[in-house]
């Protein structure tokens, strides 16, 4: 009869860490308040609180839940070892090792929370893509980029809420701002902010040249409260008409909303509701949002600077490349992460770049202590 000793304390050995970085013990304490909001017969009153709780709410009973499951079934795997190991019963091994092996792959997929340090990295994401050098193949490519991301947010079960685009002047997209909402998902499009850069064969170059273009990606938590004040002095509104699907309906009259702060050029849109009154209001809070993330992103700079900590790779850095010709790869500027399946990434296989970004964010995080 094979001995799994060692298999066992390393699993077990790793659950426990998990119980550090999920805060087990914090998570059930806060989901016995929950518990108390969540019956509330008025909760569903205040909608925006209602779902903030709810989902809070499910998310604590979801970790509280597949930790405890794990316990059981590593408590269930060491009292069959034990039995087996008396008996000398070695047609248990298979279901041993079977059960070690699935607790885990599913340990390993905890273990990706542990990377997830910053503070709002829970939070939904606000992006914008921007066409930068490339012309035509740049606004291509920013709409490129769109498509990618849909389709990662499909791949991983999230929503992804189109605010608004501008069209090119030939094709594709100068600009796209849209919410991706699904746990984690600030955290995992962190990886995404910079520079992007496309290198392929020019499909508007009647000549078939290779060009080099380029969009810019920017990320933002959508924060539920920021505590900012922003002076409606500073903000410029504009009136457009919704583009695209728009739900069941799209708005004829001029009902969309852009704000535009003036003294950061930061740019927040919605074009998702009826009235022109409720899309200013949700363009502010995210407005609101971006403002608040891009300060305290200044403050943070600002400290690691006192700090003598090497600046990170952020505003308007190219982080990587995707290469279509003269060979196909797609490779991360930052993490020496690459994939030669350009196709696959394209379409929304890029959760490797990311978990690649976040190790390689708290390995640098680690160096500049």
């Amino acid at each position: 009869m094979r001995d799994f000793t060692t298999d066992l304390a390393d699993v077990a050995r790793r659950l426990d860490e998990a119980r550090g970085y999920l805060r087990i013990e914090e998570s059930k304490a806060r989901l016995a308040e929950l518990e108390t909001d969540v019956a509330r017969p008025d909760l569903w009153d205040d909608q925006d609180n209602a779902r903030r709780v709810t989902a809070e709410y499910s998310n604590l009973k979801s970790d509280i839940d597949g930790w405890d499951s794990l316990r059981s079934q590593i408590e269930d795997l060491e009292v069959l070892h034990e039995l087996a190991r008396d008996e000398d019963d070695a047609t248990q091994e298979p279901e041993i090792e079977s059960g070690i092996a699935s607790v885990a792959t599913s340990l390993s997929i905890l273990e990706m929370r542990s990377l997830f340090t910053g503070e709002h990295d829970a939070d939904d994401a606000i992006v914008q893509i921007n066409a930068k050098d490339g012309g035509v193949d740049a606004q291509d490519w920013t709409e490129i980029l769109l498509r990618m991301y849909s389709r990662w947010a499909e791949r991983r079960g999230f929503s992804l809420e189109v605010e608004e685009t501008s069209e090119g002047t030939e094709a594709g997209l100068l600009s796209a701002q849209f919410t991706v909402r699904g746990r984690y998902a600030y955290g995992l499009l962190t990886s995404e902010r910079g520079m992007h850069r496309l290198v392929r064969i020019s499909p508007f170059d009647n000549q078939g040249r290779r060009q080099t273009s380029f969009a810019l990606v920017q990320v933002w938590p959508d924060m539920a409260e920021p505590d900012v004040e922003i002076n409606d002095a500073d903000i410029r509104m504009e009136v457009f008409r919704a583009s695209g699907a728009g739900g069941q309906h799209v708005n004829k009259t001029s009902s969309a909303v852009r704000l535009i702060h003036e003294p950061t050029g930061v740019v927040a849109s919605s074009q998702e509701e009826r009235s022109q009154l409720q899309n200013r209001e949700k363009a502010m809070a995210r407005l609101r949002a971006m403002i608040a993330a891009r300060l305290e992103e200044e403050r943070q700079a600002e400290k690691d600077r006192i700090a003598g900590r090497p600046a990170k790779v952020g505003w308007g850095s190219q982080i990587r490349s995707y290469v279509l010709q003269p060979y196909q790869m797609v490779k991360d500027l930052r993490t020496e992460v690459e994939s030669g399946n350009v196709a696959a990434v394209l379409d929304g296989d890029i959760d490797d770049f990311m978990e690649g970004f976040l190790r390689w964010r708290r390995a640098q995080s680690e160096t500049s202590r």
